[in-house]
């Protein structure tokens, strides 16, 4: 066996499963759409309901609240019922850092 067949074969072993690698670009997916960005660049600021996200973001509650259903589905956000309103936040500390490597990233290639 050459050595880079056996190069090959090692980098190949340290990567991580298709399963795991189909999960990871499903998010990325999620975080590509401009209008979940807004929403999650608002819940990093502060806890917001689905009518002051509408308000800042000047879209209708529905809209909001489809793409709240899929960063929910996601696990990036996560919301708790007060009252008859459901409050939003980021789902954790993990979120906050995968926008801020981002963040950080743009604006170092631009």
């Amino acid at each position: 066996m050459s050595e880079n067949q056996s190069d090959a074969e090692d980098i190949r072993a340290m990567l991580p499963d298709e399963d795991t690698l189909f999960v990871l670009a499903e998010l990325f997916k999620v975080f590509g759409d401009p209008t979940r960005a807004k929403i999650m660049s608002c819940l990093a600021i502060r806890d917001m309901y689905v009518s002051e996200l509408s308000e800042v973001l000047g879209m209708s509650v529905s809209a909001i609240s489809h793409q709240l259903r899929v960063l929910r589905n996601a696990k990036l956000v996560k919301g708790s019922k007060l009252g008859k309103e459901v409050k939003y936040c980021l789902d954790d500390n993990h979120v906050m850092q995968i926008m801020e490597c981002g963040l950080t990233h743009i604006n170092e290639v631009r």
